[in-house]
């Protein structure tokens, strides 16, 4: 038990603890670290309601301390008191400063808003006066230093932005903002490898981010790669190299304005004929090479005429000589030449000019940028290619090689997003009636450019807005119809492409067949517009299956694949010539995408038709071919197989031809839930079912695999036989 002397010194030790605590937390409110202060309010605040709770468990069990401690010090008791008055006015001030704290940063709200619309006008030093001010107001809001960071970085006052960047990381140690400004700022100080560690942070942080993160480290290595080509290329003319030093020479002699322009033309020809490797590339850079066009007005007046003399034509085809010399694997100065004004408004131009040399020229610059993707987006982000899809399908009818290289750009091209949703804008009005002229006249056009044409369309369609617009125009169903009849007469290796190319290209329209697309014309049209197609489609398909490209009759089943459920009457066409013989004799040979194709295509004929039933009993003896399919290892294989067996049932005769067969065992594994598909459980379920129903004797081999509780289950499928 303590003495009273023991009492009153732990009294007076604990008096002391609590004096140092709150001279922590006053030293902790003044601290000029945002988050030292944030921590210590919400300590103090803690401190604060834990007293408060405990004054109200002693006003319920109130403890008569004189009595206890009659001889407390009068001393300590008074440094008690002054204690507890120390915490009221703490207390006081605390609240003071969450009142004040409010006001603050409604106050910094306001001016980051006034710092934002001075941002967005360009007013960087307003923008930045503004920012300050508000973390006057609030020292620790996060925002208002990555604001000010980014208006430091467009003054490229780097050095203070990465200080802002880093007091934001106090406020929020995972703010991608900040590591984003920070690396941008690190890599304008040619602090590359600082630089790939903030976009590093970014990944970490949220590893969505991937591509964000690539960008930006692309950005720095191609810096990089930059500073030591213009370093290396330095050293070459500090040591008098005069392969170096002739470059320099040769631009300040294009530089002399007033001279004819043959002598523009012939000092750009020698200047491409000087472009050897990367060094020579950097000093075209270096020396204001891309500034030929815009500050020789004779040069540019040739290049920018809308319809070119002689002269004019040598000298652009010069030019853009040029520029593939100085462009070929040099990602900087592909991107100084894109953002050249003349030069980014001239080329949608210069492919239309029906020029050939120049449009030869310039589908080979263009190229460079298509072949990478560094490139293509360098052709995304500074041109407008809306346009771009309808020019280049024009080169469709030229019979060189500009054909050829049009297309491979294009289909480079559609690797990029942006590209097809720009694509969208034109596709109705310029792409499709263009497209139909060139599918309607392909005697008179570059074939084989037109069978790339037609799978770059069928690529687009990829996208559902482009494959809705096509679909839906009746002319592009016609010309695929017509190109398809003109394919079979001239049975060339080219028109075979064609041929391959276009039924690709309408099983990929014909995905609206089964798609319902809450849209304008709305799905009625599309059915409507399938219907009034689905015979002489299925009709031209039909007539493929004879063909002895294998690739062709693999497209051709796919096609009625899909155009079949659109119309029963096409359904009736094709049973009567045949389809069911014919599909039966590709599945014994076909491979993985013919059967997946084939035994759809069967499963639709027999789901109706009572002759198609008919006709795969005879066709098929013994149902080898769909016993083989039921142990596929694709289940939409296996579900269709099972589907047409069940069908199929219904002939007399065709349960018992399974008797002395596994199907019994095959199915019921499907059944047994073996299938990850539900449907395809249904399917052979019921076809089990059937089979048992047909053909009673079928049941003992049920009974022996211990089936009969999986068909007694699978009876709420077939309680329609």
């Amino acid at each position: 038990m303590l003495t009273e002397a023991d009492q009153e010194q732990e009294d007076f030790q604990r008096f002391l603890r609590r004096v140092d605590d709150i001279a922590n937390l006053v030293q902790g409110l003044n601290s000029a670290d945002p988050a030292v202060k944030e921590r210590t309010i919400a300590e103090a605040e803690k401190r604060l309601h834990d007293q408060e709770t405990s004054r109200e468990e002693e006003s319920k069990t109130t403890v008569n301390r004189t009595v206890i401690n009659t001889r407390a010090s009068d001393v300590a008791n008074a440094k008690a008191v002054n204690a507890d008055g120390f915490l009221a006015i703490l207390e006081k001030d605390a609240k003071e400063r969450t009142k004040q704290r409010k006001r603050n940063e409604h106050l910094a709200n306001a001016l980051k808003e006034k710092g934002n619309d001075a941002f967005r006008k360009g007013d960087y030093v307003v923008a930045i006066q503004r920012y300050t001010e508000g973390l006057e107001k609030l020292k620790d809001k996060q925002e208002l230093y990555t604001n000010r960071a980014q208006a430091y970085l467009k003054m490229h006052e780097c050095e203070k932005a990465i200080t802002d960047c880093e007091w934001a990381l106090k406020c929020n140690e995972k703010c991608i903002k900040a590591y984003f400004l920070m690396g941008k700022a690190h890599l304008a100080l040619r602090h590359y490898s600082e630089s790939r560690q903030c976009y590093e942070k970014i990944l970490q942080i949220d590893p969505q981010k991937e591509t964000l993160f690539k960008d930006c480290m692309n950005e720095v290595n191609l810096e990089e790669k930059r500073m030591k080509d213009e370093e290396r290329a330095m050293k070459e003319v500090q040591s008098g190299k005069l392969a170096a030093l002739s470059i320099k020479e040769m631009l300040q002699k294009l530089d002399r304005p007033d001279q004819n322009i043959l002598y523009y033309t012939g000092g750009i020809r020698l200047l491409t004929g000087a472009m050897k490797d990367c060094t020579e590339q950097t000093l075209f850079r270096t020396n204001n090479g891309f500034s030929i066009l815009k500050d020789n007005e004779i040069v540019r007046r040739g290049f920018c005429a809308e319809r070119k003399n002689a002269a004019e034509v040598d000298l652009s085809v010069s030019l853009l000589f040029l520029w593939q010399a100085v462009c070929t694997g040099n990602e900087e100065n592909q991107h100084l030449l894109l953002t050249q004004p003349d030069v980014n408004a001239q080329l949608p131009k210069l492919l239309s000019s029906g020029v050939s040399e120049i449009q030869k020229e310039t589908l080979a610059l263009i190229s460079l940028y298509s072949e990478n993707e560094n490139g293509r987006r360098l052709l995304v982000r500074h041109q407008d290619l809306t346009k771009w899809l309808q020019i280049l399908m024009m080169f469709v009818k030229s019979t060189d090689a500009r054909a050829s290289s049009a297309m491979n750009i294009l289909s480079d091209l559609t690797k990029e997003e942006r590209f097809k949703t720009q694509c969208r804008v034109m596709l109705s009005t310029g792409v499709l009636p263009l497209f139909t002229q060139l599918l309607t006249s392909a005697k008179l056009v570059n074939q084989a450019a037109l069978a790339h044409c037609i799978g770059i369309m069928g690529n687009l369609c990829a996208d559902v807005v482009i494959r809705m617009q096509m679909a839906e125009c009746k002319e592009c169903w016609q010309a695929c119809l017509k190109l398809v009849d003109e394919c079979f007469d001239v049975s060339t290796p080219k028109y075979q492409e064609c041929l391959f190319a276009v039924l690709g290209l309408m099983m990929n329209l014909l995905l609206e067949s089964n798609v319902i697309i809450q849209r304008s014309p709305g799905p009625e049209f599309f059915t409507l517009l399938f219907q009034y197609f689905a015979v002489d489609i299925s009709g031209r398909c039909m007539s493929l299956l004879r063909d002895k490209d294998g690739r062709i009759v693999t497209r051709a089943i796919g096609v009625l694949s899909r155009i079949l459920p659109a119309s029963s009457s096409a359904v009736e066409e094709v049973v009567k010539g045949g389809v069911v013989k014919k599909i039966i004799k590709v599945l014994k040979a076909g491979g993985h995408i013919t059967s997946n194709y084939g035994i759809k295509t069967l499963s639709i004929c027999t789901r109706s038709n009572r002759q198609a039933q008919e006709d795969l009993v005879k066709s098929d003896k013994r149902f080898s071919v769909l016993l083989k399919l039921l142990d596929s290892e694709n289940e939409m294989i296996v579900g269709n197989a099972a589907f047409c067996l069940g069908q199929c049932l219904a002939v007399p005769g065709a349960a018992t031809s399974l008797l002395n067969s596994n199907v019994v065992m095959i199915l019921l594994k499907h059944a047994g839930g073996d299938a990850t598909r539900t449907s395809v459980q249904e399917n052979a379920a019921i076809a089990l079912g059937k089979l048992c129903v047909a053909e009673s004797r079928h049941i003992f081999q049920l009974r022996k695999l211990n089936g009969l509780a999986i068909l007694n289950s699978s009876m709420k499928f077939i309680h329609s036989i």
